[in-house]
């Protein structure tokens, strides 16, 4: 059982660099951002649980907490017979620790988010699809990298972003001040701007990663009213080209920016 030193891989924040976790399915190269990885321990027993989503394996106990092991084979299409040699990669995000069953584990690579493309909807299945991106890591080795928040939303809904929870709040006024988010996973931007919109603020613009709102918001004429133009910045941590560390840097480094709000939203804060 090895257990990942969280604190030797951190990152400086605005390095707009990224810790990947390279791991294979069938032959074929995935990637997770390490931060989100608890542990890497080789597979165990798993019991079935009745009525759970099809690529729910089941749950084990490794230690003193029960955990639900997704059979990421079977969810990508991609199912082989089990191995002992199998791998569950633990995970830790959205305040929930999950296991995934992989086939191995290869290595770590550290990229920039700049190297980092958007998949092609053809690739990545459409706006829905689960690859978040692609990475072209140490060696050229095109890495794909899974929406995992995107993975667990469609398993348990219920673990996601609730617009219930903004009903419940009750009526609220109109409030037509310019919200800016940058996000790059087409679910949580919809769930995002759904659920600011059932709030009542109604001037949105959406950006699909830090670089384009950050050329956006340069791009503001200095003559302009600022506080007219963007009065709050809400932004993911991870997205292609610039995240949102970096973006955060850019933005609190500016004399002309930087008391503008911002709000970093992502399942990376626990």
């Amino acid at each position: 059982m090895a257990e990942t030193q969280n604190s030797r891989i951190l990152l400086e924040s605005g390095t707009n660099e990224i810790e990947i976790m390279k791991f294979t399915i069938g032959g074929n190269l995935f990637g997770i951002n390490v931060a989100k990885v608890r542990e890497i321990m080789i597979s165990e027993p798993v019991k079935p649980m009745p009525h759970a989503h099809p690529a729910v394996e089941g749950i084990f106990k490794p230690r003193d907490a029960v955990l639900t092991v997704v059979d990421l084979p079977k969810y990508l299409g991609m199912e082989q017979e089990k191995s002992p040699k199998d791998i569950f990669i633990i995970t830790n995000f959205n305040k929930m620790f999950i296991a995934f069953r992989v086939h191995t584990v290869v290595r770590i690579d550290r990229i920039s988010w700049t190297d980092i493309q958007k998949p092609d909807k053809t690739v990545s299945g459409g706006a829905e699809g689960v690859a978040t991106g692609i990475a072209q890591c140490e060696g050229g080795d095109l890495v794909t990298i899974l929406d995992f928040e995107r993975i667990v939303a469609e398993i348990a809904p219920e673990t996601t972003i609730q617009i219930a929870e903004v009903e419940s709040l009750g009526p609220r006024e109109r409030n037509d001040r310019p919200i800016w988010v940058a996000e790059d996973s087409v679910l949580l931007s919809k769930m995002i701007g759904d659920s600011l919109r059932k709030a009542n603020y109604v001037n949105l613009q959406m950006f699909p990663n830090g670089q384009e709102l950050w050329e956006a918001l340069s791009a503001i004429p200095e003559s302009a009213d600022l506080d007219r133009k963007v009065a709050l910045i809400i932004t993911d941590i991870e997205m292609p080209q610039m995240d949102g560390h970096r973006l955060t840097k850019l933005v609190k480094d500016s004399p002309r920016f930087k008391h503008i709000p911002l709000i970093i939203f992502s399942s990376l804060i626990s």
